[in-house]
């Protein structure tokens, strides 16, 4: 791969206020690549996706984002980071009160989105991409909650993100619909973006031949480094 990588962190320390989460982190992804990132409750994953969208800040070692310098990352900034990234969460985080439809209209918005001809057609076509074409004018608490993923995602991928971080996102879903939500995911990364899934969630992860990561002791290590397809 000759593209520059959409993440690098060499020699990173990831801390959770003063608390050290994981040490001399070197972590290299490239576009199109689809990583799980795995290990226990606690053992760093969320705290790894956080500091890559801005969330937490990187103190100490060299770390690259989408273009953007972590250690040097200011607060103005990271609107811009995350419009270059999209985000999925395990417990999808939609406004309750308010339509499919306008849940994506209010992230357009919030990101510099001013004409509603366009956001109805952004709007739409993430809607056709995860498979609910025909659910915008539900409401959240309407819909099951592997659709509720799935609006999830298509929120994550409305600004064409170049990575797409997704944290546990399979964790209350049943088997069936997890796997309807991995091949999704997988189906993002071969359309050239980046996928990292953080999950403990082993059995479904043999259906892929990708590589995977694992949060332990303290450290990052490669566990497999196997292409996709």
């Amino acid at each position: 791969m000759n593209d520059a990588p959409i993440i690098h962190l060499a020699n990173a320390r990831i801390f959770q206020r003063e608390n050290l989460v994981l040490n001399n982190v070197d972590f290299t992804v490239y576009k199109g690549e689809f990583i799980y990132l795995i290990g226990r409750t606690g053992s760093g994953k969320s705290s790894l996706m956080r500091v890559l969208y801005g969330d937490l800040p990187l103190t100490e070692g060299e770390g690259h984002c989408c273009g953007f310098d972590l250690p040097t990352l200011k607060r103005g900034q990271v609107p811009f980071l995350r419009r270059k990234l999209g985000v999925v969460f395990q417990d999808f985080q939609l406004l309750a009160d308010r339509t499919v439809n306008e849940n994506l209209a209010f992230v357009l918005k919030a990101t510099g989105w001013n004409s509603k001809k366009a956001m109805e057609d952004r709007i739409q076509e993430v809607l056709v991409k995860v498979g609910l074409s025909t659910k915008g004018y539900k409401m959240p608490h309407e819909l099951s909650g592997g659709e509720q993923q799935r609006v999830s995602i298509a929120r994550a991928l409305l600004n064409d993100p170049e990575l797409v971080l997704a944290d546990e996102p399979t964790g209350n879903l049943d088997p069936e619909t997890t796997g309807e939500i991995l091949d999704l995911l997988l189906s993002i990364s071969q359309s050239g973006r980046s996928v990292i899934m953080a999950t403990h969630d082993y059995t479904h992860m043999k259906k892929f031949n990708t590589r995977v990561v694992r949060c332990e002791d303290g450290k990052l290590l490669e566990v497999s480094n196997t292409p996709v397809g």
